[in-house]
């Protein structure tokens, strides 16, 4: 055939694109799962070259494997780590549950570049698979490119966005605006409180992924085909996570467990499950943006996010809350692919879970999806918003529930009525207070004063603010 050329495997021969560097293992996998068109992350490919270089240098070291043939095969497999011949890893997401497909490919594109660049054979599996598995090395390869992912991408992106938030949150710290329970009007608290909250639902999230991450620091690496480690030597998997730590930074370690690491992605799962969680964080203040921009004449305009583009193909002038509007359609994928990710943990039949290429992808797809998401709404939308003081002094000096503060005072039901009254006549609530209650207008300025009731605590006569010693004790 012009422009192919004959492959042959255990199966026989095969015609493989005569450019091509995968064999016919490889093409098998191209013909037989032309299913969604989308190969497995450039990520996860560099981790599994990873893990080829790192038993490469593991095989050689224990007199396994001879130098001229580790040395081309990690100086290939280091090639592929780095970003290139990407081309030559077409094998579909949805493939063989193991990944055997995706390891072959693997074997055959990295011992097809040593052969070349040694002059010596090195063949796939003799040589570049050796003391190794599918069944490990693809679990081992999604732990390690999961963790270099997060640590990466989204560790960095998560620091950033706590960082604008924090800043912000300093900022405005004196700005008081009227809280909301309900989506109703509630009592004042500052925006710098309104957003120290997002602030530490981020760090919150970080934390608890940090801890989850830890587990994906555990590989299979040594277990080979069942957990019992056969064809490779004793020492093999602590000798590629010992290179692994080197060449990445991070402190990856045989699982203590084999068996477990092969037959169970329990870890891939929980770390999904705090990325869903971060998911929640995020949509929770991506929608707060929103409302607070929302209008502006006919909403809320608390705040102008940055104006980024037209808003309307046919409302001239209209300009909408696109990032946030981005990143909310982030987290819901992010919850989604939650859902698969547990699915497919429980696929572990006994000695090996079979939706190993499907957990890659997927958990891949969320750490990047969200670390991208987190640093566009810390760059373009929380970084830039403008405050509408204006608007915000004119809904705190309609706000009737300000009264809540005259409770110690004048007592509940009262205040009801002052707060009714003042709503029913659309009139500020400390006009009406004046009328109804005995207190001066001086004492009411004092005590339904905004920027002091953001501050918490009992108020009323003389007594002031209720205030919180360093003890914790309350002192009046």
């Amino acid at each position: 055939m012009s422009g192919f050329r004959t492959e042959r495997d255990s199966m026989g021969e095969l015609q493989v694109p005569g450019d091509a560097l995968y064999g016919a293992q490889t093409q098998r996998a191209v013909q037989n799962f032309q299913i969604s068109g989308r190969p497995m992350p450039a990520r996860f490919i560099g981790a599994l070259a990873l893990v080829k270089a790192a038993a490469a240098v593991a095989n050689q070291e224990l007199g396994l494997l001879d130098a001229p043939r580790a040395a081309a095969i990690e100086t290939a497999a280091r090639a592929v780590a780095g970003g290139e011949h990407i081309s030559a890893f077409p094998v579909d997401v949805f493939q063989t549950g193991s990944g055997t497909s995706s390891n072959m490919n693997a074997n055959e594109v990295i011992g097809r570049l040593a052969s070349e660049a040694s002059g010596t054979i090195c063949h796939p599996n003799d040589h570049v698979n050796m003391g190794q598995s599918s069944n490990d090395v693809i679990p081992t390869a999604l732990h390690v490119s999961a963790a270099l992912a997060w640590h990466g991408d989204l560790l960095p992106a998560l620091d950033q966005l706590h960082g604008s938030l924090q800043r912000r949150a300093e900022e405005l710290d004196e700005v008081t605006k009227t809280g909301r329970t309900h989506l109703m009007d509630a009592m004042p608290v500052t925006l710098g409180q309104e957003i120290g909250a997002w602030a530490a639902q981020i760090d919150a999230a970080r934390k608890r992924l940090r801890q989850s991450a830890d587990e994906l620091l555990a590989l299979a690496i040594g277990g080979t085909a069942v957990g019992t480690g056969i064809n490779a030597h004793p020492d093999f998997g602590d000798r590629v996570a010992a290179d692994l730590a080197r060449q990445t930074g991070l402190e990856f370690h045989v699982a203590p467990d084999a068996f477990q690491a092969l037959s169970s992605q329990d870890a891939a799962v929980a770390f999904s499950g705090q990325l869903r969680a971060l998911a929640v964080a995020l949509m929770k203040i991506a929608n707060d943006l929103r409302w607070m921009n929302s209008g502006p004449l006919a909403g809320l305009g608390e705040i102008a996010l940055p104006a980024l583009q037209p808003g309307s193909s046919i409302m001239p002038g209209k300009v909408n809350p696109v990032i946030p509007e981005a990143v909310a359609m982030v987290c819901a994928r992010v919850m989604g692919n939650d859902g698969t990710v547990g699915l497919a943990g429980q696929s572990g039949n006994f000695q090996l879970n079979v939706m190993l290429p499907l957990i890659a992808d997927t958990l891949l797809e969320s750490i990047q999806l969200l670390a991208n998401g987190a640093k566009s709404l810390a760059t373009q939308a929380v970084d830039g918003f403008t405050v509408n003081q204006v608007q915000l002094d004119a809904a705190l000096a309609r706000n009737p529930i300000l009264v809540t503060a005259l409770n110690s005072v004048i007592g509940y039901e009262a205040g009801a009525a002052i707060a009714k009254k003042a709503y029913a006549e659309g009139r500020p609530v400390i006009d009406v207070a004046e009328e109804s209650c005995d207190l001066s207008r001086s004492e009411l300025e004092r005590l339904l004063d905004p920027r002091t009731l953001t501050r918490g605590g009992i108020v009323g006569g003389d007594s002031g603010a209720l205030s919180h010693s360093s003890s914790g004790d309350r002192t009046w």
